[in-house]
């Protein structure tokens, strides 16, 4: 699809985020290339491609967390290209890295008392706990003590508690195991009922499309292509080329 047909596909009402034309380095390596796309209120929105096809890196310029970056970022109609990013945190986003990033040496209850609250509507640790019942099990244990499944739970149960609207998940179901990947599902669609905007980042794209509305695809720090959800099952050969599935 030509990149001019993007520029067509802005919604009715103001989005929650606008990404234009966005470049982003790493010292001397040019990672992004004009990314553009955006997220309405509510919507939960993949970004799907190969590994390297500079995913990852869109969520971390979108945080302010890539040392140089051009373009446009709007939340909420303001423009965060030139925030740093502690303050977009504070404007009500919310980044969970792949790697979860969990305090290993604290507690499930101290990592998920640790994140000051940004906004009002954070979710409570007993709402929490009704997402990930599993936590409340292991509210005593070291993060080191957790499975990987564990960890997910917690590393996003760690965000829902700062009351940011819009949350930023790369590669949530990565490595997991079937039934983990399942409540990982269960809990967006939850999210998403109770009025969170989300961006989500993934390979599996029969997972995304469980609880996605539209899907965008990356390859080479563009976006090449889009989908809107009901349109997957007529397009399962291209999007399995462009991943390499």
């Amino acid at each position: 699809m030509p990149e001019a047909a993007f520029a067509r596909t802005e919604p009715a009402d103001q989005p929650m985020l606008a990404v234009e034309d966005l470049h982003a380095w790493y010292g001397e390596s040019h990672i992004l290339h004009g990314i553009s796309f955006h997220i309405a209120p509510g919507e939960v929105v993949t970004l799907l491609g190969r590994n390297g096809a500079g995913k990852t890196t869109t969520l971390k310029a979108i945080m302010g967390m890539v040392p140089r970056r051009r373009g446009s970022i709007r939340f909420e109609g303001e423009e965060m290209i030139q925030t740093r990013s502690d303050r977009i945190a504070r404007r009500g986003l919310a980044f969970c890295p792949e790697e979860r990033g969990i305090f290993a040496s604290l507690s499930v209850e101290e990592n998920l008392l640790l994140p000051p609250a940004v906004r009002p509507g954070g979710l409570s640790v007993e709402a929490i706990f009704e997402l990930f019942p599993n936590l409340k099990e292991r509210l005593r244990s070291q993060g080191t003590k957790l499975s990987g499944g564990e960890q997910q739970m917690l590393a996003i149960g760690r965000i829902l508690r700062t009351g940011a609207r819009l949350l930023l998940l790369d590669e949530p179901t990565e490595g997991l195991a079937p039934v983990i990947v399942q409540q990982i599902g269960r809990t967006i669609e939850r999210l998403k009922i109770e009025g969170f905007t989300i961006l989500l980042v993934e390979q599996n794209f029969r997972f995304a499309s469980t609880v996605a509305e539209r899907h965008y695809v990356v390859e080479h720090g563009r976006v090449i292509d889009q989908f809107q959800n009901r349109d997957l099952p007529a397009n399962i050969a291209k999007i399995q080329e462009y991943l390499g599935v």
